[in-house]
Parts: structure tokens; C-alpha cells; sequence
């Protein structure tokens, strides 16, 4: 992925209105529970945009660095930061897959609803970059939609789920469905990865203590861990 593909830039308002929605607060909460903040963590956000989930993490930690592929994402997010006082936030204009941070330079690694713009083995290489800045015993929290085109009984009821709602909002609905399904048949829709194939990538990169949490509606959270270093020996005399 080069540039900006999905046009981030310009769409600073309009995700504001869905990052400010009853549901993806309470996602946010949710991570924030589950990724048990402390005061001296170093905490990467990746995929921030404006900053939902890094400014409510910021005033719970030492350090946060929030990146994303959109610069003007990134400015509203220091303007907001500004605003509120918070002075602990990095932002950094990056690629998910190949983190301008240092090895081991993280203790905590989060993410809200990015990854599905990355194919399969874009996520694997993002995970690897996380693995990668994340020290040793360190933690990862990564929600998104979690499903796929399928007939497996769960995304099933998902995909029956939005067409239902869409069809509700009239023609409005019927036009975005048949935009969506123009998008999938062209291979531009979002990519979303199964519960499972999350469980499998994050195995494969090395992580341990894997669990996905299934939320309302598709989406889910995984989180885990990067191993401890094994303990050194010591030779037998």
C-alpha cells in the first residue's frame, strides 16, 4: 500500500461523526479495559486517526505514539490534543507495515478498527511490526470487524444484519448496497480477517496468551502477548 489509498485526508469529518458514536465509544472502552493501561507504559497507537482511543489512553500513561497514514488525520488529533491539555502524544505519519519506531520501544500496542484496510498478509506484516517495537512480556490489543463473505452462520447474520438496516434507510440503502456489492465484486471493499484467521496470524507471529473477545454487531478484539525471553542458563559445573 502506497500513499493514502482510501483518501484519509479527506475524510477527517466524516470518520469524526463515527469515531464520536454511542457504539465506538463504548469499543474504546472496551480496549481500554481490556489493555489495563499503567502510568509508566509506552503505548504505540496504530491506525489513531483523530485520536479516539489514543487521547482516552494518553491521561492513563507515560508515553504515547499515535500513528496513521493521514497527515490531516494526525493534525486534528494534535489540535484536539492541544486543546485538552495533553502534551504526552507523538504523532508520527506511518505505514502500518513498516513502523518507523524502534525495536522494543513499546510496552503496550493498540489498534481500533484499521486493519481491515490491509490484506491478509499486510496484517501479518503489521503484526510482525508490532511484535517487532512491543519489549519482551508486552501487551497487544487489536480491535476491528472481525468476519467475512461467507455462509458460516455468524456472518451470515452479520451481512443479513446491514442489508436489513440499509434497506430501512430507502433508496439511500439500496444505492450503498449496490455500491458495496460493485466494491466487493471489483476487490476495493474493506478486507476483514475471521476470529479465527486472527487467532492463526497472531499464533504465527509469535504472540501468546491469544484471545478474541466477540463484541456487538462484527466487531471483535484480540489481544495477546510477546513472550517473555526465555531465562538464560546458567552451565552446570
Amino acid at each position: 500500500m502506497s500513499g493514502d489509498p482510501y483518501c484519509w485526508d479527506d475524510r477527517v469529518e466524516a470518520w469524526e461523526e463515527v469515531a464520536t458514536s454511542e457504539a465506538f465509544l463504548a469499543i474504546r472502552d472496551r480496549i481500554i479495559e481490556l489493555a489495563r493501561p499503567q502510568y509508566d507504559d509506552q503505548v504505540v497507537d496504530l491506525g489513531a486517526g483523530t485520536g479516539l482511543l489514543s487521547l482516552a489512553l494518553a491521561m492513563r500513561v507515560q508515553e504515547l505514539v499515535a500513528v496513521d497514514i493521514s497527515e490531516r488525520m494526525l493534525d486534528r488529533l494534535d489540535a484536539a490534543a492541544t486543546a485538552d491539555g495533553v502534551s504526552n502524544v507523538q504523532t508520527l505519519v506511518g505505514d502500518l507495515r513498516r513502523l518507523p519506531l524502534e525495536d522494543e520501544s513499546a510496552t503496550l500496542v493498540v489498534s481500533n478498527y484499521a486493519f481491515h484496510h490491509l490484506d491478509d498478509a499486510g496484517k501479518e506484516l503489521a503484526l510482525a511490526e508490532a511484535r517487532r517495537i512491543l519489549r519482551p512480556g508486552g501487551r497487544l490489543v487489536i480491535c476491528d470487524m472481525m468476519f467475512a463473505l461467507s455462509l458460516e452462520p455468524r456472518n451470515r447474520r452479520l451481512i443479513a444484519g446491514k442489508v436489513v438496516a440499509l434497506l430501512k434507510r430507502g433508496p439511500a440503502g439500496v444505492v450503498r448496497i449496490l455500491r458495496n456489492a460493485v466494491r466487493v465484486l471489483a476487490g476495493r471493499w474493506e478486507q476483514p480477517a475471521t476470529p479465527a484467521t486472527w487467532e492463526e496470524m497472531l499464533a504465527a507471529r509469535g504472540f501468546e496468551d491469544v484471545r478474541i473477545e466477540l463484541l456487538e454487531h462484527e466487531a471483535a478484539v484480540a489481544s495477546a502477548r510477546r513472550p517473555m525471553l526465555a531465562p538464560t542458563r546458567v552451565p552446570v559445573r
